[in-house]
């Protein structure tokens, strides 16, 4: 059972009644958020890898490297790239592609890496045995990372500025 006292455009705040313990009725605050359908004419492919095992340290100069580039030159840089983690980033730039181009009917040409970004997520965490019965640690991250793409959209020249 829901009263719904206020109503403010993006979200719904009302009251409802739960039984307690003691049969009786209690009042809660309940916030319901309503989504926003927005016509969005820019729209963004993403493609999301979990549990990518290597820092966000090590992923960060390769990511800020790609974002704004053409995907047929990032392809070609990370292919060559002597980075280990290089071809983690690639299969998950492959899947953004895909999904660009069976979801969203994209033209693979004109794709460009808008986002590129990496999370931290779990540290393994392993000692190892060392002089006088001592341990040290040894951690072993993991990252996720999030390449997000969009469709270029050029401007016509029309002859010089001068």
């Amino acid at each position: 059972m829901c009263f719904i006292l206020n109503y403010l455009g993006a979200n719904v705040i009302g009251y409802s009644l739960k039984q307690n313990s003691h049969d009786n009725f209690d009042f809660y605050k309940t916030i319901n958020w309503k989504k926003k359908i927005k016509d969005n004419k820019d729209k963004l492919v993403k493609s999301i890898n979990n549990n990518v095992r290597s820092s966000t340290k090590k992923l960060n100069p390769i990511l800020r490297a790609i974002v704004g580039k053409n995907i047929d030159v990032v392809l070609r840089n990370l292919t060559f790239s002597e980075k280990r983690i290089s071809n983690d980033i690639k299969k998950t730039i492959s899947s953004a592609v895909a999904n660009a181009e069976n979801n969203f009917q994209y033209d693979i040409d004109k794709l460009i890496v808008k986002e590129a970004y990496c999370g931290k997520k779990i540290v393994m965490k392993r000692f190892r045995p060392r002089a006088k019965g001592k341990a040290s640690p040894i951690l072993k991250p993991y990252s996720s990372v999030t390449i997000i793409l969009s469709e270029s959209k050029k401007m016509e020249n029309h002859g010089t500025k001068s």
